[in-house]
């Protein structure tokens, strides 16, 4: 067994440099405060949608590089069953979670201090489609195209 943990230790130490990066989405990123959530869903937020997902988020005063404060909220009137709503919750704060490079490392910063993920599908979905849809409203929150971003895909 100790001949096991000395090769993961020396498989993560040689892939440590390649990958700064940290895939993390700790707790002073969540968006948990009742005042900044109704100011979120005011009239002065901006939305778009990208089935099976809206995207609601405020802009920054200024460009920055921090990560925004995020929001995941997936319907109860949609999904009676609490087990099925954590489900997709946890497979949007995954993808969230492995893609939020794409918001903080960019050239110039972005301008996105609020950030609210709304799952709006009817039906669940899985990790693949998620991700790719929450990418692809990451490009359209920021302007790029896809194929303009040079961004590797993660390896965690």
């Amino acid at each position: 067994m100790a001949q096991q943990v000395s090769n993961v230790n020396e498989s993560t130490a040689t892939s440590a440099p390649l990958a700064a990066r940290k895939y993390t989405f700790p707790k002073e990123e969540h968006l948990c405060r009742k005042k900044l959530i109704e100011e979120l869903f005011s009239k002065q937020s901006s939305s778009f949608g990208v089935y099976p997902l809206r995207i609601v988020w405020i802009k920054a005063a200024a460009p920055t590089t921090a990560p925004p404060q995020v929001l995941i909220s997936v319907s109860k009137r949609t999904f009676k069953r609490a087990v099925d709503r954590n489900r997709l919750k946890r497979l949007i704060r995954e993808a969230y979670r492995l893609n939020k490079y794409r918001l903080t490392e960019q050239p110039n910063g972005h301008e996105i201090a609020l950030l609210g993920i709304i799952f709006t599908g009817k039906e669940k979905s899985p990790l693949t489609l998620v991700e790719k849809k929450l990418i692809s409203a990451f490009h359209r929150l920021l302007g790029t195209s896809p194929e303009a971003a040079s961004a590797s895909p993660p390896t965690p």
